[in-house]
């Protein structure tokens, strides 16, 4: 450690000595917005962003990430030091620390409950529980010793059995957790962050589950906030966990950036969290949003697609805004977008060269850099591959294919008998029929207005294209279902990894997130040889051929890589942007204003 940052180590202790922390002042209330309706707070089962937000404040992974350091370093969160890594890679040990424990609730029946080992040995069962189908099940299957046989064991009895052991998964004493792999998983470490494997407890679920034994609706666990208040898809209200451990504000280390150390020294000794309350209002339409922050009702707001124009000159704030003392946090997020086509649907679905073609034809007549440009206002950069920049992986010399070219999308459609037989300017499929393409979207202004793009763009190279309007929650159910002919999603990573970025088109996915039902051999083959190696070229290489087998066969469409761009009012301290946290509530302070 060098002598600036152990001055500072010590300058926080002795601060934190000297001024005992406080508890969370109740009197000071968060308010944010999110952009879609939550499905509810079970970490084993919720599967969006906006719903993890909120489990996140409210339960406790093993590991998190260090809130300063950049690139990010994992430390512990609820565990005692980091994980111990041995036989290549197969087997991961950790030590929960002592002393932390749930938040009070009746199924406790008067008693301080206290986190163990058991608690995650059980919390990840839930994840192999057919009943609860969790999306997180692919981390395990077919990988953890003894996972497929006790999945066998609860579809013979049609029920999973929480009693019956796991060679893989023990809990050798209370407080050290083994969990072991048949082949090395260097990656899991990264997962061990990550709130789906986050603790519940047991009798919680057990006096509150409901038939698919999920607790959407009941949320007790170990981290600083709990809930306190839910009008279903309106609105969320959190309060600090009385019980919450004895954690103080962190001190910038080695790998933290300029300003950091102003962001502590507001903070230094403060306990966590240190507002009392957190108010989430679901706000679907990004105008009233945008209006809702502008009044001062919200303390920050990320600026979801449209909403950069209003705020933004490109990559700076509006004079407008700049006086106001509003700031901009801004940085590419972990993400990709892209829009899949469904390879089980009889008209866009397929291996066959027609079925390919029809697919290559659309992803070639689909103007992404205009989408980008205009629709989202140059917040993004086309996407090149699977992986995107600043993920281990990501291969900064692989250009962008199936760019926009509607002369060759055309010629590619003649060629392989997608012909206008008629002469009403759309054309038929090899076989005469009508070929109409449909696409998921929800009513949202922003879809509405990139569905103008994509009917503009399809009507020059002869396609005729509909769209299927829905909520975002019933169209994520209707994906996962294969119900949906093409549909455009993100999908942005918690770890610093890039296994969640090709596990989407992993055929064992199908039914959890392989919406667009890929099966290719060849895709498998090269994602489950990436699994077994450590980041290094051999690695990146694989991740190569699966963007190259991506693009040949297009079950998806490569979107962006989107930049997150998030205000805050003068009045919020201690925010700090993360790539892999999107909410860190529990270090933000509320200054009076």
């Amino acid at each position: 450690m060098n002598r600036r940052w152990a001055y500072a180590a010590l300058l926080a202790v002795f601060l934190a000595l000297a001024f005992p922390a406080r508890a969370a002042d109740m009197s000071k209330t968060l308010r944010v917005a999110i952009p879609v309706a939550e499905n509810g707070f079970d970490p084993q089962a919720v599967y969006d962003s906006y719903s993890f937000e909120i489990c996140h404040a409210i339960f406790d992974p093993l590991y998190t990430y260090d809130y300063f350091a950049r690139p990010v370093r994992l430390v512990p969160n609820t565990a005692n030091g980091m994980p111990q890594i041995t036989d290549g890679g197969r087997t991961f040990t950790v030590k929960v620390r002592p002393g932390i424990y749930f938040a009070d609730d009746p199924a406790f029946k008067g008693r301080k409950r206290e986190l163990t080992a058991e608690d995650y040995v059980y919390s990840i069962k839930r994840i192999f529980d057919p009943k609860v189908r969790s999306y997180w099940l692919y981390l395990f299957d077919h990988r953890l010793v003894g996972l497929d046989e006790a999945l066998e064991r609860a579809h013979k009895a049609d029920r999973f059995d929480y009693d019956s052991k796991i060679e893989g998964l023990q809990a050798l004493d209370r407080y050290t957790l083994r969990i072991r792999f048949k082949a090395p998983y260097y990656s899991f470490q990264h997962w061990l962050s990550y709130d789906g494997l986050a603790a519940v407890a047991r009798e919680v679920v057990e006096a509150n589950k409901d038939p698919s034994n999920r607790v959407m609706e009941y949320p007790i666990g170990t981290g600083p906030y709990r809930l306190k208040h839910w009008v279903r898809g309106q609105k969320i209200v959190l309060e600090a966990n009385p019980g919450y451990r004895n954690e103080a504000y962190p001190v910038p280390g080695p790998g933290s950036e300029s300003g950091d150390a102003g962001i502590a020294r507001d903070n230094t000794g403060k306990k966590l969290p240190i507002v009392g309350r957190v108010e989430i209002n679901i706000i679907e339409e990004d105008s009233p949003r945008l209006l809702s922050f502008d009044s001062g009702a919200l303390d920050y707001l990320e600026l979801r697609r449209s909403l950069a124009a209003n705020v933004l000159a490109k990559d700076a704030l509006l004079p407008a805004y700049a006086k106001r003392g509003i700031v901009l946090h801004r940085q590419i997020e972990p993400s990709i977008s892209f829009t899949f086509f469904n390879l089980d649907d009889p008209v866009v679905g397929g291996y066959t060269p027609e079925k390919i073609a029809l697919r290559r034809a659309i992803a070639l007549g689909y103007d992404r850099q205009a989408e980008i440009d205009v629709l989202r206002h140059g917040q993004g950069k086309l996407a090149s591959q699977l992986v995107p920049p600043g993920i281990p992986g990501h291969d900064p010399t692989l250009p962008a294919r199936n760019r926009y070219d509607p002369a060759a999308a055309r010629a590619l459609l003649e060629k392989f008998g997608y012909k206008d037989r008629d002469g009403d300017g759309y054309r038929e499929t090899p076989d005469g029929k009508q070929l109409t393409i449909t696409k998921a979207s929800t009513p949202d202004a922003s879809d509405r207005n990139e569905n103008e793009l994509w009917k503009k763009n399809m009507d020059a190279i002869g396609i005729r294209m509909t769209f299927f309007m829905q909520k975002w929650p019933e169209l994520n159910k209707m994906s996962e279902a294969g119900q949906l002919q093409m549909w455009g999603l993100s999908w942005i990573s918690a770890v610093p990894d890039p296994e969640p970025f090709s596990t989407p088109l992993y055929s064992k996915t199908i039914g959890t997130q392989n919406d667009a039902r890929f099966r290719l051999p060849a895709y498998d083959q090269a994602y489950e040889a990436a699994l077994l190696l450590p980041d290094g070229p051999e690695r990146t290489a694989l991740y190569r051929r699966m963007t190259e087998l991506v693009e040949n066969y297009t079950p998806w469409l490569l979107g962006m890589n989107a930049y997150a761009n998030v205000v805050a009012q003068p009045w919020l301290k201690g925010y700090k942007q993360s790539p892999f946290l999107r909410n860190q509530w529990k270090y933000y302070d509320v200054a009076a204003h």
